[in-house]
């Protein structure tokens, strides 16, 4: 898994700026390999598509994975018959590989890719990249799975992309639908800085994009589209699928270890560039709290698993010291690592130092309220025992969160062991790496059809 610095963080999304003429706003990649038959009609048909319909300059670029056959002289053929058309040779094959080359190196601000089969309606294209222009979106991706989706393919196809899809939520946490559908877009300026991370070169590269981009933060628009399956296909289900799992155990693996450097994508709280200048709302609390909730679920059944052990061989007090302790290492450093994203060994040792300080007014609240009970009552029950004890706890727990957050884990970095980039002398977040506007486009709507000179080809 690559994890090497990334070229920087994400920028705030910002609409395209519609002015004067220039670079294409859009640039559709169609990856083929040995596609001589369907090359030029698929071409043809997206080229009247977009000129007809698209209201921005627009660019075609065909990336040919290593073709043996004649795929590279149609492509050129169409790129000299179409000045909205160019071609791209790879003497390696895989998709991945392509994209990553072509999407790289295009200047155009808003990039796309369809499979050469055209089995997606060109329809949802202006609806694909739409939020991406305005600048609501990261990434875009059509859906078969959603709702209001007219999918025509036979069944054995149907099972296999849902139940890959069914991994990817279970495996990963991924909430896209889709994943494989072959009708994709993204923002050049996210592209630049998400790409680097993205390790696969074949069919698997739009998983593992996606996946890392939700999981940095990104926004991922869905849109519902009507697909016909195509019975020429050429794709290897068995290898393709084979591979695809190998790629989610890779990226699943790195994302449990934290080898991954998403952190550094981050955007500051919001997306309004006046969201940067407050300085009193708390970052990440939400977060913090459900991580902590869910650790502190966790601590308090293993706790009260350990007293009813304990209280087997000794008295309560005795029993409750044991349990607390074991629970309290346990329960520092699943909040060191979970809820407060502090990896490595730096400081963990004074981290446990601390939160046994924490442990011990814990334990101060429930020796407390076990001696009130004691003192209360000459032989308590184990149930009122155990109903004092979770109160305590909870009184402790709200206590613990609040040491953690101010005392034992004051602003902690980002998950890594050391930050991207050193904090400026006078504490204010810098602005982030916008590149819109320096190599982007001033968008031009192009005339449409009827007033197009360009119809007697």
């Amino acid at each position: 898994m690559r994890t090497d610095s990334s070229p920087g963080s994400l920028p705030a999304r910002e609409h395209l700026p519609a002015a004067g003429a220039g670079t294409p706003a859009l640039d559709v990649v169609i990856p083929v390999y040995n596609e001589e038959k369907d090359l030029r009609p698929c071409v043809l048909r997206l080229h009247d598509h977009l000129t007809r319909t698209f209201p921005y300059a627009f660019r075609i670029t065909v990336a040919d994975n290593a073709s043996t056959d004649a795929t590279p002289h149609v492509a050129a053929r169409l790129a000299a018959e179409l000045a909205e058309v160019t071609t791209f040779r790879l003497e390696q094959k895989g998709r991945g590989r392509a994209l990553r080359t072509v999407w790289s190196a295009s200047d155009a601000p808003v990039l796309a890719y369809m499979d050469v089969d055209l089995s997606t309606d060109l329809n949802a294209l202006l609806p694909l990249v739409a939020p991406l222009i305005s600048g609501h979106s990261d990434l875009a991706i059509g859906s078969r799975l959603a709702r209001s989706s007219r999918v025509v393919r036979g069944a054995k196809r149907e099972f296999i992309s849902r139940s890959y899809n069914l991994i990817l939520r279970g495996s990963l946490q991924a909430r896209f639908s889709d994943a494989q559908c072959g009708f994709k877009a993204i923002r050049r300026d996210v592209a630049q800085v998400l790409l680097p991370l993205v390790e696969d070169t074949g069919w698997f590269f739009d998983t593992e994009m996606l996946v890392l981009a939700e999981r940095a933060g990104c926004r991922i628009h869905e849109v519902p589209v009507d697909w016909v399956d195509d019975p020429d296909s050429t794709v290897h289900i068995v290898k393709t699928a084979t591979e695809d799992l190998k790629g989610v155990w890779r990226v699943g693996k790195a994302l449990a270890t934290g080898s991954l450097p998403l952190d550094r994508l981050a955007r500051p709280f919001g997306d309004d560039p006046r969201d940067r200048d407050l300085t009193d709302v708390p970052q990440g609390l939400a977060r913090q709290l459900v991580g902590f909730c869910v650790v502190g679920v966790l601590s308090t059944l293993f706790y009260l698993l350990l007293y009813s052990g304990f209280r087997h061989f000794g008295g309560s007090q005795l029993a409750n010291a044991l349990a607390l302790l074991v629970s309290a290492v346990a329960n520092t450093a699943a909040n060191r690592r979970l809820t407060f994203g502090v990896r490595g060994r730096g400081g963990a040792v004074r981290h446990q130092a601390q939160g046994l300080v924490v442990f011990g007014i814990g334990l101060a609240l429930t020796a407390g309220s076990l001696a009130a009970l004691n003192a209360a009552t000459a032989d308590p029950g184990h149930s009122t025992e155990l109903a004092v004890l979770i109160a305590a706890n909870l009184a402790a727990t709200v206590l613990r969160f609040l040491l953690f957050r101010a005392w034992v884990f004051p602003d902690a970095p980002p998950a890594g062991d050391a930050p991207l980039i050193a904090d400026p002398p006078d504490g204010r977040i810098p602005e982030p790496h916008r590149s819109w506007s320096d190599a982007t486009v001033r968008l031009q709507p192009v005339p449409h059809a009827d007033t197009d000179p360009r119809d007697g080809r």
